[in-house]
């Protein structure tokens, strides 16, 4: 379901220029540095959530969205006034040239770069092939393949033979072959992070660290609830002052990639019906089509782009709610069938 909607997404994205620069609304380079950490991240948590007990999964599903739908409903309030003092200003310079009864001019992303790469257009739609970065997407794209050709050649192997063991520890060089690649370039210069203006051309040692970090913990927590990713990395990317569209359509591009991964482990794992996954899949593609369209025209509607850090929130909160109350209902049921809730063996798991 989730592979859906973030295809979806991506496909609608990749269309779409960003909102004041010229450039694509995905951030291609941030990408390129976090994802292959991400697809790792994915590996260990799927394997996670074959060791550990479904009531240690519910828990740290409901502390965790929890937790990070409240720390990005607080940086939307922080965005929102921050709009609301722009608006205020921009209303008292059109008052004082005259012009009371203009509509206050909305410029989507307060905190952009500030440079002469600015332009005054709202989110302008180009072909997808003029929009791409061939060069960054290849590079994805082989760390997707990669993967994918570890995880089949894998479930031919016995479960912690030796082989399996190496086709497993393989993963390391490819995504630290690819982010140390990024890594290297953007803090030699010869690549920016332009969606973080100034603050993305001078990188520190620790910054892309906690960068690539992230990208592993935002993957293990995917892998382990069977998510993408996209949860974590979006409210992180607005931690680390990336704007709100470039944040959604970034974190979307990159859970494209770990959340096919994750539907790619977890059949190989046989651990979801096919069926029901294809019917939530057309569903959620649909949905998401819907409702990039219906967001598109309320940010420009209301000139306000915290109202996706808001639905971000609120789309997580919700999430934990009845992701957590099915999880705990089944919690329940195997308390009172005296059902075993401990750690499972990894090499005894039979798929």
């Amino acid at each position: 379901m989730i592979m859906g909607a973030a295809a979806s997404t991506v496909y609608y994205n990749l269309k779409l220029r960003h909102p004041t620069l010229d450039m694509p609304i995905i951030d291609y380079d941030l990408a390129l540095l976090v994802q292959p950490m991400l697809m790792m991240g994915i590996s260990i948590g799927v394997a996670f959530n074959v060791i550990f007990a479904d009531w240690m999964v519910t828990v740290l599903l409901i502390v965790l969205f929890i937790g990070t739908s409240t720390k990005a409903f607080l940086k939307g309030v922080e965005t929102w006034k921050k709009e609301t003092i722009m608006k205020n200003e921009a209303a008292k310079r059109l008052g004082s040239n005259g012009s009371d009864g203009a509509e206050v001019e909305y410029k989507p992303l307060p905190d952009g770069p500030k440079n002469d790469t600015h332009k005054d257009t709202k989110e302008p739609e180009v072909t997808i092939i003029e929009n791409i970065y061939w060069k960054e997407l290849g590079l994805l794209v082989f760390v997707w393949i990669s993967f994918l050709v570890l995880q089949i050649a894998k479930n031919h192997t016995a479960t912690c033979s030796t082989e399996y063991w190496v086709l497993n520890f393989l993963q390391i060089p490819i995504s630290f072959g690819v982010s140390l690649y990024e890594a290297v370039s953007l803090y030699k210069g010869h690549r920016v992070i332009a969606s973080k203006g100034d603050e993305g051309t001078n990188w520190k040692v620790h910054q892309l660290i906690f960068y690539c970090a992230g990208g592993v913990l935002g993957g293990i927590v995917g892998g382990l609830l069977g998510l993408g990713g996209g949860f974590i990395m979006g409210p992180l990317f607005l931690e680390l002052g990336v704007p709100p569209q470039v944040s959604s359509a970034t974190a979307t591009f990159a859970m494209t990639f770990s959340s096919s991964m994750s539907v790619v482990e977890y059949y190989l794992l046989n651990r979801f019906p096919v069926p029901y996954a294809l019917y939530f899949a057309a569903v959620a593609t649909i949905a998401a089509f819907i409702g990039q369209h219906v967001v598109r025209k309320l940010i420009i509607l209301f000139g306000r782009a915290s109202l996706i850090i808001f639905i971000l929130a609120f789309t997580i909160f919700v999430s934990a709610i009845s992701l957590g109350g099915v999880g705990i209902s089944n919690m329940v049921g195997k308390i009172q069938q005296h059902e075993y809730m401990g750690f499972e063996n990894l090499c005894n798991y039979d798929a």
